[in-house]
């Protein structure tokens, strides 16, 4: 295995770990974005107040992308594997 298979299997995790966690990200920074404008709009200070709408939204999120997250990564995890007899020479 040379260097270059090395850096194409961490590019390729980690391309892999942004494509799973950028749409939840995105998601979440809209919505505390959204709270935090509401927060100015009305003069609420309350820290709480951010948190549970991000957690549901995060959560409903999770639920709805569930099933293509682990499509995408259980057929990561099959060309990792496809992969170890190479790995071994």
């Amino acid at each position: 295995m040379t260097i270059g298979d090395i850096v194409s299997l961490t590019r390729d995790a980690v391309a892999q770990i942004i494509s799973l966690i950028a749409p939840i990200l995105i998601v979440a920074l809209i919505v505390g974005l959204i709270v935090a404008i509401f927060q100015a709009v009305t003069s609420i200070q309350e820290q709480t107040l951010t948190f549970l709408p991000k957690l549901l939204v995060i959560l409903l999120l999770i639920a709805l992308l569930a099933g293509t997250m682990f499509t995408s990564l259980g057929e990561f995890t099959i060309r990792l594997f496809q992969k170890i007899p190479d790995i071994a020479k």
